[in-house]
């Protein structure tokens, strides 16, 4: 192996660059975490204990380090653009969490920087690395479903019904806007790399259950221009579940189930497999021999390997920064559509007002 990438994270606020953290600790994949930066103090001194990495409090001092050839940007959503900045002008790879921006002119000022400086770059997108998504993207590739007619995919999370979530940075209109924003982009994303950029979208976002966590449920069907009709489908008021994709197709039918959290972490009525397809001509399910993950957490650690092989270079970026923006885009357009009732295209200009 090469020598080791050095990596310098930029933020502990996500959550998930923890299970990275603690992957390129414990295991050989050839990039190791060296340095860590956060403006709040408390979240550093916990990640400086747990990774045994030096903490700086000024990014630009972590970013002027030469044996740190990378960075994850983790922190809250609303720095992300200062963030990307000042990784790019310096020559850092960088490894960006979801969603890419708040708005559509900071997702312009971090696509600005990528291109500018042409530095790696790649969203941390779990939903376009998980296996069984995967066969899935390759069944609808290679014709096995012929064409391709609804697309469903439902997401969700139970954090709404916590009500200490409420005074997460997640829920911070400043920081991250709202749960809607901040875990809808992983389905809509999914709908970008399965299908392409849909025209439009109409959608219904309600707060049904603690009004310090906004927009905890609904629904968006965004449309494409020969087919299919694709629904998002998220409650993060949910406790349990099964079903989370359902693809409907000329030659048969897909259907996934334990695909996200609340689905991953519940107790399972059955061991039957969570990938199948229906072959018409066979009248017959196959079953796919693709486990499922044991829990939500597997799914995210499992992001660690693909994000260090394109650190790498054996691989390309697991999602570009235009590739964000458009999945930003996909998530602000529901906000105009259910605001004002109508279907919405996606280059309308409200979009960039949101």
């Amino acid at each position: 192996m090469n020598e080791t990438i050095g990596i310098g994270i930029l933020g502990f606020a996500h959550g998930h660059v923890n299970a990275y953290c603690e992957d390129w600790q414990q295991t050989d994949r050839g990039v190791r975490v060296v340095a860590g930066w956060d403006h709040d103090s408390a979240r550093l001194a916990q990640a400086v204990e747990a990774y045994g990495l030096e903490g700086y409090g000024d990014a630009e001092a972590l970013l002027a380090r030469e044996d740190v050839q990378a960075v994850v940007v983790s922190s809250e959503t609303s720095r992300h653009a200062e963030l990307v900045e000042l990784a790019a002008a310096a020559g850092k790879a960088i490894i960006l969490q979801k969603p890419l921006a708040l708005n559509m002119a900071e997702a312009d000022r971090i696509v600005g920087a990528v291109a500018k400086h042409g530095v790696p770059f790649t969203l941390a997108w779990q939903m376009r690395v998980d296996p069984q998504n995967v066969q899935m993207k390759a069944w609808l590739e290679d014709g096995t479903l012929g064409q391709v007619f609804m697309v469903r995919r439902r997401h969700g999370l139970n954090v709404g019904l916590n009500a200490d979530f409420a005074n997460s940075w997640h829920v911070d209109p400043a920081s991250n806007r709202d749960i809607w924003a901040d875990d809808t982009s992983h389905p809509a994303d999914f709908l970008h790399w399965l299908l392409g950029e849909p025209e439009s979208v109409t959608a219904e976002i309600a707060s049904l259950y603690n009004p310090r966590i906004p927009n905890d449920n609904g629904i968006a069907i965004y449309r494409y221009a020969d087919g299919p009709i694709a629904e998002v489908s998220c409650s993060f008021t949910c406790h349990a579940i099964q079903n989370t994709t359902e693809i409907i197709g000329e030659r048969g039918t897909i259907v996934q189930n334990y695909g996200d959290a609340p689905s991953c972490n519940a107790p399972r009525p059955d061991a039957g497999a969570g990938l199948r397809r229906f072959d018409a001509a066979a009248n017959a399910w196959v079953d796919s021999d693709l486990a499922s993950p044991s829990g939500h957490y597997q799914r995210i650690r499992g992001l660690a390997e693909p994000l260090a092989a394109f650190l790498r270079g054996e691989r390309g970026p697991i999602a570009t920064a235009e590739e964000g923006r458009t999945s930003l885009r996909m998530v602000l357009a529901t906000y105009v559509s259910s605001r004002e009732g109508r279907r919405v295209a996606l280059n309308d200009p409200a979009v960039n007002d949101v």
